[in-house]
């Protein structure tokens, strides 16, 4: 059991009869009565994101996760089919587990969170960045790199539409923040 000084980004704990991740906690004593923790918690389960206030040293059923890695194989209707890299053990995921699932590609290697109690994937983590190839995109002006204008383009298997800088041309290979869905830079 955990309280609420041990409250971190990340924990995962189990409320309501549900699994939640905290996002966010702020803790706050104010001038008069007792001291709380104020959390923003996701469900691992649907997605759904609550606020909750904890009063200070309430207990928290912890839960265990460890975080493995493993390589995606392929899609099965609405379902990713991942391979532990260490005992080749094959694991189906649901979609909305996953946090990127349009940057998804063959062979890619990707963090899996698992409940260590029940061995159940709480959750896969796409790399932060993934190098696409632009499939396509308007002709680029050479030298128009002056101002901050952006354009859509056409990116790797999955089709994902990313804003690029004028100058990106069809062909060239760009690094995308999986996180925010935006252009970092072109790739040699």
């Amino acid at each position: 059991m955990a309280t609420t000084a041990d409250i971190r980004n990340g924990m995962m704990i189990r409320f309501n009869h549900d699994i939640f991740q905290i996002v966010e906690f702020l803790h706050v004593k104010p001038g008069k009565g007792a001291a709380f923790v104020r959390t923003k918690l996701k469900s691992v389960t649907n997605g759904k994101v609550l606020e909750n206030t904890f009063p200070s040293g309430a207990k928290l059923d912890e839960v265990r996760v460890e975080h493995r890695k493993f390589q995606y194989l392929y899609r099965d209707g609405d379902q990713y089919v991942f391979q532990d890299l260490e005992n080749w053990e094959q694991v189906n995921v649901d979609e909305h587990l996953i946090n990127a699932p349009e940057f998804l590609d063959d062979g890619m290697e990707c963090e899996v969170i698992v409940n260590a109690d029940e061995e159940k994937v709480l959750g896969v983590e796409v790399p932060s960045f993934v190098v696409l190839e632009v499939t396509y995109t308007e002709p680029g002006l050479k030298g128009d790199t002056a101002t901050n204008t952006l354009k859509p383009a056409i990116c790797g298997p999955n089709n994902v539409e990313i804003k690029v800088p004028l100058f990106v041309d069809t062909g060239e290979k760009i690094r995308i923040d999986t996180r925010t869905r935006s252009y970092m830079e072109r790739v040699k």
